[in-house]
C-alpha cells in the first residue's frame, strides 16, 4: 500500500477527534491557547508519524514476519516454529506503539511500576501465549475450548491481582494487538495454517471448523492481561508502594498535564524529543537484531531484499519518534486536561455535565471505532466471508454502537466510582457463551478483532480523557480510568459473534427454502 493511501487511512482516523476536541475546547470546555497550538501540533505529528510508521511496517516489517513464517513452516520442526514465535512475540511487542504509550500512562500513574519491567512482562505474556494459539492450530485443537480454558485462567488471576493492576491488565490485552503486533502474528498463523495436513483441513470443513487461520490474535491478546496480574502479585507480595502513592502521583500528572495552557510551550516537543529516541532505540534494536538473526541462519533473502527491509526499519523507526513525540507533547495533554475540565463540572455540579460526559464519550466512542482503519479491514473481511449476507454497513453500526456504549459506560463508572467487574464479568461470559451457537470462523474473527477497535485513538487520547475524568471525580484514577481500552476491545467479540449467528440463521433459512423449491419442483 503506498504512502498517500496510508495518509488518508490515519488522517480519517486522528481528525475527527481533533475537531471534536476542537470544538469542546474552544466552546464549553476551554483549554487554553497554549494547550490547543500543542494538540494541532501533536495531531500533525501523530497523523505524519504513523503514515510512516506504518509505510515501514508495511514495506520492512511486515515481509519479514511473512518470511519468517514461510520459512519456519519449511523446516517442518514443532519445537523450532513454538520456539521462535515466541521470540518473534516478544520483539514485536516491545516495538509496539500502543504498549509504549499505555506503558507510559501508567508509569505516570503507579509509582511503583517499572515501565521496561512491565513491557517486558506483556511481551513475554503475548509470547507464551502466541505459542499456545499455534499449538492449537496445529493440533486442530476447537478453538471455542482454548479461550474458555484461556478465560478462566485470566479472571482467576485478575482476581487475585491487586486491585489498582485489574484494569490496567485488561488496557494491556486491548493495547498490545496495534499496528507492529497484528500484522506478524496473522502472519504466522496463516504460515502455520497451511502446514497442516490436507486431511486435517478437509476434516475440519467437514466439522464446521473452517478456522485455522483466524483466532490466533484473539488468543495472544489474552498473553498480556495474564502477565500483566502475574505482575502485580509480584508486586503487592514484594510491599510495593500502595495505590493511595499512586492516586497522588496521578493528581500531580493531571495537574502538570495542563502546563503551557497560556503559552505556547512548543519547547516541550524539543524537551522530550531526546527519551523518545531513546525509548523508541530500545524498543526497535530487538527486532533488528531479531532480524539479522533471522537472515543469516533462516531467510537468507538477497541484497535487494534486505536494503529494502532496512529502509523499512528505518521508516518505522522515524515515525514512531514523530507518533510518540505528538502523543506526549501535545495529544495525551490535551485530552487529559479536556477529561480533567468536563469531569470537574460533572462531579460537582452533576446534571446536565453529567449527561454531557457521558454523551462526549459516546460521541468519542462512535467516532474512535468507525476512524479506525483496522475497523475496515475487517468488516470487509467479514462481508466478503459471509458471500454479502453481512453487509459492512450492519458491522459498522454494531461496532459504532458496542464501543460508544462502553465508552459512555466507563464516563459512569469513572463518576460513580463502581466496579470493572460489573462489566467484564457479564460482557466476558456471554461472548464465550456465544462461541457455543456461533460458526466456529466467526469466533475466530471476532476475537481476533477484540484488539481491532482499540487502536492507536484509544491507546492514546481515550484512556487520556478518562483519567483527567477520574482525577476530577475525585475517585481513584488507578482503578476507576484504567478499563476503558479492555472494554472497547470486548465489543466486538459480542458484535460479530452475533452477527455471525445471524449469518448461520439466514444460511439455514436459505437452505430450506431451496430444498422445499426442489421438491416441489
Amino acid at each position: 500500500m503506498n504512502l498517500f493511501q496510508k495518509f488518508k487511512e490515519t488522517l480519517s482516523s486522528v481528525v475527527p477527534i481533533m475537531a471534536v476536541v476542537l470544538v469542546l475546547g474552544l466552546t464549553i470546555a476551554p483549554l487554553g491557547v497554549g494547550l490547543i497550538v500543542r494538540f494541532l501540533i501533536g495531531g500533525v505529528l501523530v497523523i505524519l508519524g504513523l503514515t510512516v510508521f506504518l509505510l515501514g511496517v508495511d514495506i520492512g516489517i511486515l515481509p519479514i514476519g511473512e518470511r519468517s513464517g514461510a520459512a519456519l513452516t519449511a523446516k517442518k520442526n514443532l519445537q523450532l516454529l513454538l520456539g521462535v514465535s515466541f521470540v518473534i512475540g516478544v520483539m514485536v511487542t516491545i516495538a509496539e506503539p500502543d504498549v509504549q504509550v499505555l506503558a507510559d500512562q501508567i508509569r505516570g500513574v503507579a509509582p511503583s511500576v517499572n515501565k521496561w519491567a512491565l513491557i517486558i512482562m506483556i511481551a513475554a505474556g503475548v509470547g507464551l501465549f502466541v505459542m499456545i494459539g499455534l499449538l492449537r492450530t496445529v493440533l486442530s485443537l476447537k478453538l471455542k475450548w482454548v479461550l474458555i480454558i484461556a478465560y478462566a485462567l485470566l479472571f482467576t488471576l485478575a482476581f487475585l491481582c491487586p486491585a489498582e493492576f485489574q484494569g490496567v491488565a485488561f488496557d494491556a490485552g486491548g493495547a498490545t494487538t496495534g499496528p507492529m503486533t497484528v500484522p506478524f502474528i496473522m502472519a504466522l498463523g496463516v504460515g502455520v495454517a497451511a502446514v497442516r495436513s490436507k486431511g486435517n483441513a478437509q476434516a475440519d470443513s467437514q466439522n464446521g471448523q473452517n478456522d485455522a487461520s483466524f483466532g490466533l490474535t484473539g488468543i495472544a491478546s489474552v498473553g498480556p492481561v495474564v502477565s500483566v496480574c502475574v505482575y502485580g502479585i509480584i508486586l503487592q507480595l514484594s510491599g510495593a508502594p500502595s495505590d493511595t502513592q499512586a492516586e497522588q502521583a496521578v493528581v500531580h500528572t493531571a495537574e502538570t498535564a495542563g502546563i503551557a495552557t497560556h503559552g505556547l510551550g512548543l519547547n516541550v516537543f524539543v524537551n522530550i524529543l531526546p527519551n523518545v529516541l531513546k525509548e523508541v532505540s530500545l524498543a526497535l534494536l530487538p527486532l533488528v537484531l531479531m532480524f539479522i538473526v533471522f537472515q543469516l541462519f533462516l531467510l537468507k533473502m538477497p541484497p535487494v531484499q534486505v536494503n529494502r527491509m532496512i529502509k523499512g526499519v528505518v521508516y518505522s523507526f522515524v515515525g514512531l519518534v514523530m507518533f510518540l513525540i505528538g502523543v506526549n507533547g501535545g495529544f495525551m495533554p490535551a485530552g487529559q486536561q479536556l477529561g480533567h475540565v468536563l469531569g470537574a463540572h460533572a462531579s460537582q455540579a452533576g446534571g446536565v455535565w453529567t449527561v454531557l460526559l457521558v454523551a462526549v464519550g459516546f460521541v468519542f466512542g462512535a467516532i474512535v471505532v468507525c476512524a479506525e482503519p483496522a475497523v475496515w479491514v475487517l468488516t470487509e473481511q467479514v462481508e466478503n466471508v459471509s458471500g454479502g449476507t453481512i453487509k459492512r454497513k450492519v458491522m459498522l453500526a454494531a461496532l459504532s454502537m458496542g464501543v460508544a456504549l462502553s465508552i459512555g459506560l466507563s464516563m459512569l463508572r469513572v463518576l460513580y466510582g463502581f466496579s470493572l467487574w460489573y462489566l467484564l464479568v457479564p460482557g466476558y461470559l456471554i461472548a464465550l457463551l456465544l462461541t457455543f451457537f456461533c460458526p466456529a470462523m466467526f469466533t475466530g474473527i471476532a476475537f481476533d478483532s477484540g484488539g481491532v477497535a482499540s487502536g492507536p485513538m484509544t491507546s492514546t487520547f481515550i484512556l487520556s480523557f478518562t483519567l483527567g475524568a477520574a482525577v476530577a471525580g475525585g475517585g481513584n484514577p488507578v482503578t476507576d480510568a484504567f478499563g476503558v481500552i479492555a472494554l472497547v476491545a470486548m465489543t466486538p467479540l459480542i458484535a460479530i459473534q452475533i452477527l455471525g449467528i445471524i449469518f448461520e440463521f439466514k444460511n439455514q433459512k436459505a437452505a430450506e427454502l431451496k430444498k422445499i423449491h426442489a421438491e416441489v419442483k
